[in-house]
């Protein structure tokens, strides 16, 4: 009798250890990101970019983040490309469990090299980001409500593999496209940071050239997220829509 009363209470207590050691909230959110991506040639090899992005969580429900992200990009080769750029970022309180105590802005100012190849049907590209980061701190006022109150500089490199495959031509050019990759973001010298990956998006989609100057994609995004002490994580299944524009202004009169 003894021993089976022990059984269960010793998986009780090691169950409740695990949970003090591993535990962690897990969120979920149904997003929808709505996005664009205009690529504007002014020089034979200087461009400038300008992204900007408009996400939801759980359909259209709650606002997730909003970010426009200006950039001066310079193609070295064929192949290689290199951009300095800022973002500026707001994030809103969603969810159930919310990382955000209050409104959350961030900038951050970054380089990246981008090495593309083709061979056949197939182009293959790797990123690399180095992200410095001012990220709001919410504090507690006098009133006991939460306030952005100072920023704190967090260092992140993100690295995105992404494989394009040509589905149709027009012309001999790239029609539609399917493309499959991921990107993982990394914590560098955040000493408050519980783990090493920030963040991870697994991507997959279509993409559709209208002509070459404007296309269109739509992409589903697995995005796996985790707050700095480590005790939330986010599983996002999101829905991207995408216009991406690219303008050559160098050879306008």
């Amino acid at each position: 009798m003894k021993k089976s009363i022990k059984t269960p209470l010793f998986l009780f207590v090691l169950f409740s250890l695990c949970n003090n050691v591993f535990g962690q909230v897990i969120n979920h959110n149904n997003d929808i990101w709505l996005h664009y991506l205009g690529k504007n040639t002014i020089g034979k090899k200087l461009s400038l970019t300008l992204e900007g992005s408009l996400i939801f969580a759980n359909g259209f429900d709650q606002k997730q983040q909003y970010f426009i992200r200006p950039s001066v990009d310079y193609q070295f080769t064929k192949q290689i490309s290199g951009s300095i750029g800022y973002t500026h970022h707001e994030f809103f309180v969603y969810g159930d469990v919310p990382l955000n105590r209050v409104v959350t802005p961030e900038d951050n100012v970054w380089i990246q090299g981008v090495y593309s190849c083709a061979k056949n049907d197939f182009k293959f590209t790797h990123r690399l980001r180095d992200e410095s980061r001012w990220v709001g701190v919410a504090t507690k006022n006098e009133a006991g409500d939460f306030v952005i109150t100072n920023r704190d500089y967090r260092n992140r490199l993100r690295y995105m593999y992404l494989v394009n495959y040509t589905l149709t031509k027009k012309e001999d050019k790239t029609q539609l496209f399917a493309f499959l990759g991921d990107e993982i973001f990394m914590n560098i010298g955040v000493k408050a940071a519980k783990t090493f990956v920030q963040q991870n998006r697994v991507i997959a989609g279509l993409g559709y050239n209208l002509n070459p100057q404007h296309q269109i994609q739509i992409s589903y995004i697995h995005q796996n997220l985790w707050n700095v002490p480590n005790t939330i994580q986010e599983n996002n299944p999101t829905l991207r829509i995408s216009y991406v524009t690219n303008l050559d202004w160098s050879k306008k009169k």
